[in-house]
């Protein structure tokens, strides 16, 4: 996540200058500060795909990650540390 451009353009050029390997997916812009959050700390292997009601939680709490947190535990039952990781992760995807 980059959150120091100025535009689309300028975040592209950036992701590629540091982290020329990796090919841009999608470029959105947040409404909110972004933070950066590690895939391996998060358990993510590459591998992982969005997960629908947490993309879901997303979306109806506006990108509020704990908000988002508190609608994934009530729509799921998941526990706090288990919503938090799945909140986490589909913000580090994009949703």
């Amino acid at each position: 996540m980059i959150a120091w451009a100025d535009g689309p353009e300028h975040a592209e050029m950036i992701a590629g200058r540091f982290y020329p390997e990796e090919n841009v997916v999608r470029v959105t812009r947040r409404p909110r500060d972004l933070w950066v959050i590690s895939k391996g700390q998060l358990g993510i292997d590459g591998k992982s795909r969005p997960d629908d009601v947490a993309r879901d939680c997303l979306n109806r709490a506006s990108g509020d990650k704990l908000h988002a947190i508190r609608l994934y535990m009530l729509d799921t039952g998941a526990d706090l540390k288990e919503a938090q990781r799945v909140i986490e992760a589909n913000m580090s995807m994009g949703w």
